[in-house]
């Protein structure tokens, strides 16, 4: 393992992914297709490739609907403060 690498935990009762490149053990095979995509970008395989065009992809829509769900509750708790502000004012 790397220096720059993070720690991993993989559950005792789950079966690890590892990547073949350099042995570091992942719990999701979405994450060790990040992995590959982002540290042996150079040494990976069309299929390999693919799998992290699509892991990246989903990780992508997965935080645009985080930010969009954290910007609504913030609009939401910002207007309940203000109609709370202005009820009991």
């Amino acid at each position: 393992m790397q220096a720059h690498d993070p720690e991993t935990d993989v559950p005792p009762d789950a079966t690890p992914y590892v990547c073949d490149y350099c042995g570091q053990p992942f719990a999701r095979e979405t994450h060790l297709a990040l992995h590959r995509g982002l540290e042996h970008a150079s040494s990976l395989s069309e299929e390999e490739r693919a799998a992290y065009e699509d892991a990246h992809d989903e990780e992508v829509d997965n935080l645009r609907r985080f930010r969009l769900l954290a910007l609504a509750a913030l609009v939401m708790l910002y207007f309940g403060f203000l109609m709370t502000y202005a009820v009991v004012t």
